[in-house]
């Protein structure tokens, strides 16, 4: 049976900043090829690509990943199926215990004067319109079946649900199989964080004449990197989780883009670290994923200029050719360049620019689902 993933690579530069810190608030790292790396994880990014779809696409298209869908579903039973709040809460609660989900009433949402509504004990994953359907048949009657629920469940996944999958320990027939993987984005150098010493001045003690010192006083630390960014697309298991072949091309477009302009918001306004990557590679391959990661396995010290970017890049390059003597040579190979330091990654394939890119994937996937294939 034939095969197609999309694999992400991309290379990008930030300058000082903070993206993804751990519980002391130092910024994440990992050991690799003996040194240590800037790390930054797999979910803050996928965090940070769901953000960028909310850019681009109707909300209606979008879900959302909550405790809270008692409250979610009662609301759409309110406004859609003229419900009181009480009935609503009531029907909501049952269609999700329905499920085996056991909502539970935990404390209200900040700021609210209504009583709390219950909640399930973990974050559940609902596209919009599944959350529709569940109202719709808990519209119906007081105790809905675990089988109408359940259908209603398991439709009109949307984008992403369908690429990033869903995990329902009570349930394990609203399981989806997430079709995107995401790598954790590691620098292909080696790094060492800074701290910055802060302060700041009470204005009105100051204005006052009562101190003339600090009036707080703290450390934050960060590091710079260019990082290597990787992420691959199982285009079968996509088109198994929406069941549309247009709706599939679609959102493997709009995911390779959103993936690469995305940018995980830590420290963000007390960095300013928001860059555009300066090169991206995809490719879609027939045979298997391969991340390319090994290119930076001895890392990368910066050439004469003091820059990492161009080196990188033509590690990158020879990976790619590389990996050849195991796997088959890609389908299609399309890539974007900013500046003169990406260009060795031009030898791998056509350049362009990245609406272009998406313009092609989306093509290539409608190609592949819409042929004869064994």
């Amino acid at each position: 049976m034939n095969r197609l993933f999309i694999d992400i690579h991309v290379l990008q530069t930030v300058p000082p900043s903070n993206l993804n810190r751990d519980d002391t608030g130092s910024p994440k790292s990992a050991f690799y090829g003996g040194v240590r790396r800037a790390r930054v994880s797999s979910q803050a990014w996928k965090r940070a690509t769901r953000a960028e779809f909310g850019q681009r696409l109707d909300k209606a298209d979008l879900g959302v990943r909550t405790k809270r869908s008692v409250e979610l579903i009662a609301d759409i039973l309110e406004a859609d199926h003229g419900m009181e709040r009480d009935a609503a809460v009531a029907r909501a609660s049952a269609a999700l215990e329905a499920m085996g989900l056991k909502p539970k009433v935990g404390k209200a949402p900040r700021g609210s004067t209504e009583p709390p509504v219950a909640q399930t004990d973990y974050l559940i994953f609902f596209s919009r319109r599944q959350l529709e359907r569940i109202a719709a048949v808990a519209a119906v009657g007081e105790k809905p079946t675990k089988k109408d629920v359940t259908e209603a469940m398991d439709r009109e996944h949307g984008i992403e649900v369908g690429l990033f999958g869903r995990m329902v320990a009570d349930n394990k027939e609203l399981s989806v199989d997430a079709s995107v993987q995401v790598a954790h984005a590691i620098s292909t150098h080696a790094v060492e964080d800074e701290s910055d010493y802060f302060t700041a001045v009470d204005d009105v003690t100051q204005d006052e004449g009562e101190e003339t010192g600090a009036g707080m006083l703290g450390t934050v630390e960060f590091n710079s990197a260019t990082l290597y960014r990787y992420a691959t697309l199982n285009v079968e298991g996509l088109q198994a989780n929406l069941g549309d072949p247009e709706a599939t091309a679609r959102a493997a477009a709009v995911f390779v883009g959103d993936f690469v302009r995305s940018m995980p918001t830590g420290k963000q306004n007390t960095f300013a670290n928001r860059t555009t990557p300066d090169g991206v590679v995809v490719m879609l391959r027939e045979d298997q994923p391969v991340n390319l990661v090994g290119a930076f396995e001895q890392a990368v010290r910066a050439n004469g200029a003091g820059g990492r970017v161009e080196e990188s890049a033509k590690r990158l390059a020879a990976q790619a050719q590389a990996v050849r003597a195991f796997v088959d040579e890609p389908a299609h190979t399309f890539v974007v360049t900013a500046g003169a330091a990406a260009e060795p990654l031009a030898a791998l394939g056509a350049t362009m620019r990245i609406t272009e890119l998406c313009d092609r994937v989306e093509a290539a996937v409608s190609a592949y689902l819409g042929a004869d294939r064994p």
